[in-house]
């Protein structure tokens, strides 16, 4: 089998896919109102910024990450600099476990991205609706932090098949 690390460019790009994704599901802002289903929303970069800034992914840059805020704004109708700030929560806190941690453990991580992703989502409630008075639905907020939260041992998963296949 040919290894990755000889094919030169196709390993440039394919160690950047992360970022990829990022800005793709930022552009895409997907939802799933073609499938008629109500009740069901996550936030995929919210999965993905936490599990590369919690390895320490070497090309994730915080500064792309906060770019990705703002074309997520953009993309959205929030005012601008909402997302941005909400990713930059999500590295400084996934930096602080990266840094506290001696021995990392998935179930443990999952619970602090719960913790993580449910202060960020109650401070975004409260700056939209305080600050820019938008009439939010805080049962949407609480539906995708529910699934954003179950939905992320399945994309660690994956996630962890790609890091693998990076460094074969």
């Amino acid at each position: 089998m040919v290894s990755l690390k000889a094919k030169g460019s196709f390993l440039r790009l394919y160690s950047w896919l992360p970022i990829i994704f990022l800005y793709i599901s930022v552009l895409n802002e997907f939802d799933f109102n073609y499938l008629n289903l109500d009740y069901f929303s996550f936030n995929f970069p919210f999965i993905l910024i936490f599990y590369f800034t919690l390895k320490d992914f070497k090309h994730f840059d915080y500064f792309l990450v906060f770019i990705a805020g703002l074309i997520n704004d953009t993309v959205v109708g929030l005012p601008l600099g909402v997302s941005s700030f909400s990713y930059t929560l999500i590295c400084i806190a996934t930096s602080y476990l990266r840094n506290i941690t001696i021995r990392p453990h998935p179930i443990k991580d999952w619970f602090y991205f719960l913790f993580i992703i449910s202060l960020i989502n109650s401070i975004n409630y409260t700056v939209l609706t305080l600050f820019f008075s938008y009439n939010v639905v805080l049962i949407n907020y609480l539906i995708n932090n529910f699934f954003t939260f179950l939905l992320y041992l399945v994309f660690v998963y994956l996630f962890k098949q790609y890091l693998r296949g990076l460094n074969d």
